[in-house]
C-alpha cells in the first residue's frame, strides 16, 4: 500500500520530468529547488509533494530497468 496522490501532483511531476528530465535526481532537497524554479507553485506543501513524487517515480523507473 502506498500514498494516494491527487492527479494534479502526478500530472505536474510528469510534465516536469518530460521537460527537464536531466535535472532531477533521487535527492529530495535538490528536486525541491528545481520544482520552485520551474513552476509557479506558491505552497510549500504542494512543492514538497511534487518533489517527493518525482523522487518516487525515478526510483521506480530505476528498479524496473533492472
Amino acid at each position: 500500500m502506498g500514498n494516494i496522490r491527487p492527479t494534479y501532483i502526478k500530472s505536474l511531476a510528469a510534465q516536469l520530468l518530460e521537460e527537464h528530465s536531466d535535472l532531477f535526481t533521487t535527492d529530495f532537497s535538490h528536486n525541491k529547488e528545481f520544482v520552485t524554479k520551474y513552476t509557479n507553485v506558491d505552497s510549500k506543501v504542494i512543492r514538497n509533494r511534487v518533489a517527493g513524487y518525482i523522487v518516487r517515480s525515478l526510483r521506480v523507473k530505476a528498479i524496473r530497468k533492472k
